[in-house]
């Protein structure tokens, strides 16, 4: 475990950190985000797209996988990697969100939880060592235990079982991945940290997680509608209890506000499905703001869409034009506005590296604030 994860840089000032995480042959600079390819793909863009981008690890779902293509096709291929072509890292989500987000679909108990697929209505059970088997077979790199996410608000009765019953499946998780072994590669997983909205539930969930000693931390159970400062204290609290010498990850967060503030206070990871769910409807995030290329304002633009990023598509194409593909609803019109989105996320995350590792971290974080919040239109 000693080269999983180096630290190469950390502030006086804040907790935001530089490191690198080393898998199979490829180093991964931290902090970075991951762009969200639920079922092998990222909507709208090519891997070999995301690669020039830049980003070196992609997350898909476990659960998703299993129900299709199922774990026959994954096994024949060899796994995830193999069947999508792709030689970056991945993490896998274990299926725990869908306990959140499919709620109508599924039934808890102390073993597991039966759901019922959005497919074809069939019935599954799925158990922390399933889960951990599925992951198993699909080969990812970073393998999610199952965990109980809940709504907000939850009172504290509601959030204390979901802590409970998560901390119950972890033991079983990590003994179970440490019982069994995995014939395509060298696999890490990472604990999830519940509690809901409620500090003590939080600190009292990690004061015992961290004993079961994962190889990384995530931070689970935010950015499911509570305000941003709720969710940065409680990053703050998790960030203070965690281990410095694992990697951390907050899972589905978010905009890049939100990215810059969790960094500063000891985040590596990201997922979210914003930069490109946002892109498909037509917003843009650009180094001088966001903005709705629908407005009748492009309609003569001869200006690129983000003259700052070193990304091609974001300096070849300009706003009239792709004003015009949304308008008249070509295909490319996605492609490009989820290009440019994905770079914007990659520019803001490899700059802030930067500024962690000269030192300059939190005053070119409030300053580079001011200009992405604003809309320009």
């Amino acid at each position: 475990m000693t080269n999983f994860f180096i630290i190469s840089a950390t502030q006086c000032e804040s907790k935001a950190r530089a490191g690198k995480i080393n898998i199979d042959n490829i180093q991964i600079q931290t902090p970075f985000f991951m762009p969200v390819g639920t079922q092998g793909a990222i909507k709208a863009i090519d891997h070999k797209a995301i690669k020039k981008i830049g980003f070196e690890v992609i997350l898909s779902n476990a659960y998703h996988l299993y129900l299709r293509p199922g774990l026959d096709v994954l096994r024949e291929f060899g796994g995830l990697h193999n069947f999508m072509s792709w030689d970056g890292g991945i993490l896998t989500d274990s299926g725990g969100y869908q306990i959140y987000s499919l709620k109508e679909l599924r039934k808890l108990n102390n073993d597991g939880v039966h759901f019922k697929s959005h497919i074809d209505g069939s019935d599954h059970f799925l158990t922390p060592e399933k889960v951990i088997d599925i992951q198993k077979i699909i080969g990812s790199d970073f393998i999610m235990i199952l965990d109980e996410c809940l709504d907000y608000p939850s009172d504290f009765r509601a959030a204390q079982n979901a802590a409970d019953l998560s901390y119950h499946w972890a033991e079983r998780s990590i003994n179970y991945f440490r019982s069994t072994h995995n014939n395509y590669k060298k696999q890490y997983i990472f604990a999830i940290c519940q509690g809901g909205m409620y500090p003590e539930l939080r600190s009292e969930y990690i004061s015992k997680i961290i004993n079961l000693d994962f190889d990384a931390y995530a931070i689970g159970g935010l950015s499911v509608g509570e305000p941003a400062e709720i969710m940065y204290e409680l990053v703050d609290i998790s960030t203070n209890q965690l281990p410095t010498d694992k990697p951390r990850y907050l899972m589905g967060v978010g905009t890049p506000e939100n990215i810059l503030e969790a960094i500063d206070l000891g985040i590596d990871m990201f997922d979210c499905v914003l930069p490109t769910r946002n892109a498909r409807n037509g917003q843009l995030f650009t180094s001088r703001g966001k903005l709705n290329i629908r407005n009748a304002k492009y309609k003569f633009s001869k200006e690129p869409i983000d003259e700052e990023l070193e990304s091609e598509v974001s300096q070849y194409f300009s706003l009239g034009y792709l004003r015009h593909l949304f308008l008249s609803k070509e295909i490319l019109a996605l492609q490009i506005a989820t290009h440019q989105n994905l770079a914007f996320y990659h520019w803001i995350v490899k700059t802030a590296r930067e500024k962690i590792l000269d030192g300059s971290y939190r005053l070119w974080k409030n300053d580079i604030l001011k200009k992405i919040n604003n809309f320009i239109d």
